[in-house]
Parts: structure tokens; sequence; C-alpha cells
């Protein structure tokens, strides 16, 4: 790696840590490339809900994450720092923050072959620094010699209520019980799948959000990130 070229960020974490906000105000910030990894298996999630393709149906799911590797299949623009989708320049950034589409993406996110597809699309998007990228495997699998890695994570009770007021703005106001019980079952799924799962890279710094602000948690990874630029 370029001993000029500005760092790669990685900020991985579990569901509801705050992670797309973090992400979009340290690119801000920092005048970086915002990469919502995220989105891409939501975006899969969303395909096969549009063509009535089962989760669990690998080899179909496996056709459409191939489908959305082809070049111009899928686009990604930040726009008022938000993240924007586009699956064959059809707008889909309100439909793949769905409630259904994100159960979704944790299931088809365990598919190998899915994976696969996407990897290549990230690694392109981010491989000339100057980045921030969110998931759950950056650190530990996309990029493992990221300069500045990030696990956002937060208590479980802390990330079901920001993720069910997030779903209430949306008109989808489930109980924090039910949502508490998703965020659960979402951990067991992302930690225990077989290919590239939840974990805090080694060498990645652990930021807790559950009593701390975002103007906080951003200040913080922003100081960081610039003590390491060239």
């Amino acid at each position: 790696m370029a001993k000029s070229r500005r760092p790669i960020v990685a900020i991985d974490g579990p569901a509801g840590a705050g992670k797309s906000t973090v992400t979009k105000r340290v690119a801000r910030e920092l005048g970086y490339t915002q990469v919502d990894t995220g989105a891409l298996y939501r975006a899969v999630a969303w395909l096969c809900l549009d063509r009535d393709v089962a989760f669990d149906d690998q080899p179909e799911v496996a056709k459409v994450a191939a489908e959305l590797a082809q070049p111009g299949s899928i686009r990604l623009s930040v726009d008022q720092d938000r993240t924007r989708v586009f699956v064959h320049e059809r707008d889909v950034s309100d439909a793949i923050r769905s409630r259904e589409a994100s159960l979704g993406a944790s299931l088809v996110s365990q598919n190998p072959e899915v994976r696969s597809s996407l990897l290549s699309i990230q690694r392109q998007l981010g491989r000339d620094g100057g980045v921030v990228l969110e998931g759950r495997d950056i650190g530990s699998v996309v990029f493992p010699d990221a300069e500045a890695k990030f696990f956002l994570t937060a208590s479980i009770e802390v990330r079901a209520a920001r993720r069910q007021a997030e779903l209430a703005e949306k008109g989808q106001p489930p109980s924090l019980d039910e949502v508490i019980f998703e965020v659960k079952e979402r951990d067991r799924r992302d930690t225990m799948r077989p290919i590239s799962p939840l974990i805090r890279a080694d060498d990645a710094m652990t930021v807790d959000s559950s009593s701390l602000d975002i103007d906080e948690v951003v200040a913080f990874i922003v100081q960081r990130v610039r003590d390491l630029e060239p």
C-alpha cells in the first residue's frame, strides 16, 4: 500500500450499533468517500423479495447476487449525507430499509456465493483509500490490512430501542420485545455463520456507544484517523 495514500477506515459492528450514522458523519468530517456495504446485502434481499425468491433457496439467491455483481447493475451515491442505492437504475433506497429487507439481508449474507459476489464490489470501491466502509467483516475479511479499524457496539437494549424508533418513523412500529428478539436472533446468525462471521478484528479498536452520543463517537474516530493520515 502506498504510504501517501489516505487510510481505509473499517467500521464493523452488530445491527443497531449506529454504524450507518457514524460512518456518514466520519466520512463527511474527513472528506472521505462513504461505502455502505450493508446496502449491498439489503439490495440482494430486496431483489429476492421483488422476484419471490425464497431467502433459503441458496442457488437462486446466489444468482441474484451474481447478477448485481455485474458492471452497472448496482450503483451507490451519496445525496445530502444519505446513501442512495440504484438497482438497474431503479432507486430502491427506501425499499431496502424495510423490516423485511433488513431481516432478509442477514439471511442472504450467510450464503457463501453471495458474499463472494459482493466481496469484489466492496474491494473495488475501497481500494484507493480515503474511504469509510461499514459492515460486519470489513476489518476481518474485506480489508484485513485497513489502516484504521473500529468495532462499534452497544448493549442489546440500546440497539433494539434505536431500531424500534427507526421502524416507527417508517410506520412499522413493532413492540420493543419483538425488536429485542430480532436483534438477538440477528446477532446469533451474524456471529455463528461459517463464512465471514461478525467478529472484532484483533487490531480493531472497540467503541461502545451505549452511553455516548453521536458527536462523541464521531469525534473519537475522526481524531484517530487523522493521526494516521500521511
